[in-house]
């Protein structure tokens, strides 16, 4: 249908619809672009309008106002009406007309006499690292749901939800206690152990201890976090005030006792373990506390005793094996293993006996025998690791017994470079006759298991060993005696 230009007119104007226009009021973009220029002219109001005897210039270098910057004025501003057209054709294509730009409010000669427009003075260093004004007109494209990170007006429920996804989130707008528990509340029922830490944090930051406490002896769950969290940033201070208040006294006593660590002088943590010894530990955590002192005790003594026997150097153990490291602090069986080592003749009343300190800490025997097998062995003293493992009867006679086993005890004097004669000795007081052939053939030990073969009456197991021994050797020779010998019955 074809209507005059009169008529739609007459129909844009009576209709509940308009036209669509780039300048409706209602479009965000010319809102936007209104506030920037109202934004802008504020400095209209605040610009000193003495500025007559600033000489302005163009970018061209020539004078503003001049007849030659007029020429060229004039000639850039004659374009054809045809040219208009066409430029705004082009333009009604794009969703938004381009911003205007403003005017610069900087001369060159305004810059070199160090002055802006504005009036006041700068240095020549100041104005060339000057910056571009700041544009006071809000961003164009960012969602407005970004803007909710700034205004704080998550939920509990969506606040924890962002901390499980690692995004960032304040969690100050949560003041009063009923919020800050309702947001832990949640954060448990997420069942995520950082997010829960992260909002225990707060909530140790933001409540008093008593509030704290009393809140969480309902929450096991955050409790425990709470506890554990605390540990693992050495809290000491507030984790005893916390077991304390939850009347947990074996806790109490142990992170009390834990405190030793951080104290390096050995006579102020025996003075502290001393303190702890009266805690309220379970029986067996009592004994331990009373051993760990006694020994602390014991230590700094025998220290003191073996640091001046090793300067004055009259000793021949320490001549011949310098100390690498000091007693102090080290475990029960590390002593046990320096007293084995350094003073094993040494009488029972000593501190330094080994003797005495089986007795005193009530060390197993098997635990004993192995630390002094393994000193005693490592000096290469085969004297005493023979004594170590000869016992009499009560008639006299003597046996060899090893509680630990003949087959640890070849194994640590093989380790220790023992001679074969020796490692043989030991390997035919093992027992089991496949160990002791294993161990005779890993260790070399030719004579016991020629021996051993014999008693078994296996001529091809030896038969199969004659050709492990060396050529021309007396094992070959005993072996070779040994199958030609008519009064064995071979069983195979």
């Amino acid at each position: 249908m074809n209507r005059t230009k009169g008529d739609e007119e007459e129909y844009w104007n009576s209709s509940k619809f308009k036209a669509f226009t780039f300048d409706d009021e209602d479009d965000e973009l010319s809102q936007l672009k209104e506030s920037k220029r109202a934004v802008n002219s504020l400095r209209d109001f605040v610009d000193d309008d003495d500025d007559d005897d600033l000489e302005r210039v163009s970018w061209s270098g020539e004078p503003v106002g001049s007849i030659s910057w007029s020429i060229k004025e004039t000639a850039g501003n004659s374009v054809s009406n045809h040219e208009r057209e066409q430029l705004k054709s082009r333009n009604s294509f794009s969703s938004y007309a381009p911003l205007p730009k403003p005017a610069s409010t900087y001369s060159l000669s305004s810059f070199f006499r160090g002055r802006t427009r504005l009036g006041s003075f700068q240095s020549l260093s100041d104005a060339l690292s000057d910056t571009p004004a700041k544009s006071y007109a809000p961003e164009l494209g960012r969602p407005k749901g970004e803007y909710r990170d700034y205004s704080s007006d998550w939920s509990p429920s969506d606040t924890v939800r962002r901390l499980q996804k690692g995004k960032v989130c304040s969690l100050e707008r949560f003041r009063s206690l009923q919020d800050k528990l309702q947001l832990l509340e949640e954060a448990v029922s997420m069942h995520d152990g950082n997010v829960i830490t992260a909002v225990l944090i707060f909530l140790k930051r933001t409540l008093s201890k008593e509030i704290l406490f009393r809140e969480l002896e309902v929450r096991q769950v955050a409790l425990r976090h709470l506890i554990h969290f605390l540990k693992e940033i050495g809290d000491q201070k507030l984790l005893l005030d916390l077991f304390r208040f939850l009347d947990r006294t074996e806790e109490l006593a142990l992170s009390h006792y834990r405190e030793h660590l951080n104290i390096q002088d050995p006579e102020k943590r025996k003075e502290f373990l001393k303190t702890c010894i009266s805690l309220p530990f379970s029986a067996e955590d009592s004994a331990h506390v009373q051993d760990h002192y006694t020994l602390l005790e014991r230590q700094i003594v025998i220290e003191a005793n073996d640091r001046h026997l090793e300067s004055a150097g009259q000793t021949e153990i320490f001549r011949k094996h310098p100390r690498k490291a000091s007693i102090l602090n080290m475990p029960l069986v590390t002593t046990l293993f320096y007293s084995c080592f350094y003073h094993y003749m040494e009488a029972e009343g000593t501190f330094s006996s080994p003797v005495n300190l089986k007795k005193t800490f009530k060390i197993p025997d098997k635990q004993y025998v192995l630390t002094a097998l393994a000193a005693r062995a490592k000096l290469r003293a085969w004297h005493d690791v023979d004594a170590l493992f000869t016992t009499k009867n009560w008639l006299g006679y003597t046996k060899k017994r090893a509680p630990i086993g003949f087959h640890r005890v070849v194994e640590i004097l093989h380790k220790n470079s023992a001679p074969v004669q020796i490692l043989q000795e030991y390997v035919n007081l093992v027992e089991d006759v496949d160990t002791k052939l294993n161990l005779a053939t890993k260790f070399k030990c030719h004579d016991v298991v020629i021996d051993t073969c014999r008693d078994l009456k296996d001529r091809q197991q030896l038969l199969a060993y004659r050709s492990k021994v060396d050529k021309g050797s007396a094992e070959e020779e005993k072996i070779d005696a040994l199958l030609n010998s008519s009064q064995i019955r071979w069983k195979n």
